[in-house]
């Protein structure tokens, strides 16, 4: 709980870590800490595997249009199949247990990643590149100084949305034996426990509103985060 506190003020500054802290203190009052960082650790475990794969894949679609024509259709496939298909699939494969929820959710959240990265490079100025160009810097080196920084806002944003999609999918993960606070939120609905419903479902806004701050908060500049 410190260290998630400590992370909210290093981002953003006090309100957001008193905020950060009041939530975490309601989360272990109901009682559903434990469930709450196992659904935490699902999230990250997902989103770090699907920006590691769809940031590259973005940079690749951005450069290449044969790339972005084949990623194009397959990222539609993913984000038009309803969230419950997932784990159908990898329920047989990998049977009943976290694997299969991972594995579902790294799917299911990897196209904002790819699609946020390709659009924010491609608008960068190309009045900028072609003069980075003229003045002989290697591709690389554009990419790295120039293109990803002035993509950054978009990127961040492609990754907030990466894991708000991990989140809401770990949830749904809880059906097939992923645990967490998805467990308790399918028991209260098989069992109409409106109390564990409520519980659980607090719990999961709360993370839910802790990482969508915490992930804009670097994609904004210092200044952006100092006129808010």
């Amino acid at each position: 709980m410190a260290l998630l506190t400590f992370v909210a003020f290093a981002v953003k500054g006090w309100k957001l870590a008193v905020g950060s802290l009041l939530g975490f203190l309601i989360i272990y009052g109901v009682g559903q800490w434990s469930n709450a960082m196992s659904s935490f650790a699902l999230v990250l475990v997902a989103s770090i595997i699907a920006i590691a794969i769809g940031i590259p894949l973005g940079i690749l679609a951005a450069k290449s249009r044969t790339a972005s024509a084949i990623v194009r259709p397959v990222l539609d496939f993913l984000q038009t199949m309803p969230a419950f298909v997932y784990l159908i699939p990898f329920v047989v494969l990998f049977r009943i247990g976290v694997v299969p929820g991972i594995v579902a959710t790294i799917l299911f959240s990897i196209a904002p990643a790819v699609r946020f990265t390709e659009l924010g490079i491609k608008q960068v100025d190309r009045e900028v590149v072609e003069a980075a160009h003229a003045f002989g810097a290697h591709p690389a080196r554009i990419l790295a100084q120039i293109q990803l920084p002035l993509a950054r806002q978009n990127i961040m944003g492609g990754v907030n949305q990466v894991i708000m999609l991990a989140l809401s999918m770990v949830v749904i993960a809880g059906m097939v034996g992923a645990g967490g606070l998805g467990a308790d939120v399918y028991t209260s609905v098989t069992q109409v426990n409106i109390s564990l419903g409520a519980e659980s479902g607090l719990s999961v806004v709360i993370l839910a509103m802790y990482l969508d701050r915490v992930t804009s908060a670097f994609g904004m500049s210092k200044r952006d985060q100092l006129t808010q």
